[in-house]
């Protein structure tokens, strides 16, 4: 969906340092926008976020939040700063028979990722099948 897409490139121009991790549709006239800041997520970002996309408040519900303690992981930064942790993978396509993977992230490289299962080992999962990935709140 093209508003998807117009989201982030609507807030991290206008506000420096945010970062957008993931927009969800709610439903057809509502979305939450999962934000991440390196001085981290209060309500008062919440609210400047907002602001920047009244535009849409016309048409939609708009929520904003942070990523919370199970952010998830799309881009291949993500990726490498959640290396040695665990993670819920989904991926559009069947590997090794299962299209859901929880374990370590042992690695992310420029291709792939490789997750340690536990008793199925390491699996290699190429970003372009990765439909959702999350850290798994160990707290």
């Amino acid at each position: 969906m093209c508003v998807l897409r117009e989201v982030g490139q609507t807030i991290e121009p206008g506000l420096p340092g945010v970062e957008v991790l993931a927009v969800e549709m709610n439903g057809p006239d509502r979305f939450t926008v999962y934000i991440d800041h390196p001085a981290g997520v209060d309500h008062r970002l919440c609210e400047r976020v907002t602001d920047l996309l009244r535009p849409y408040l016309r048409e939609y519900a708009v929520d904003v939040s942070s990523p919370g303690p199970a952010p998830p992981l799309r881009t291949l930064a993500h990726f490498s700063r959640a290396e040695g942790r665990r993670v819920a993978l989904r991926t559009d396509a069947e590997i090794r028979g299962r299209t859901r993977f929880r374990g370590e992230l042992v690695s992310a490289g420029e291709r792939a990722v490789t997750v340690s299962t536990g008793a199925e080992g390491k699996v290699d999962i190429p970003y372009d099948q990765i439909v959702r990935a999350n850290l798994i709140d160990e707290g």
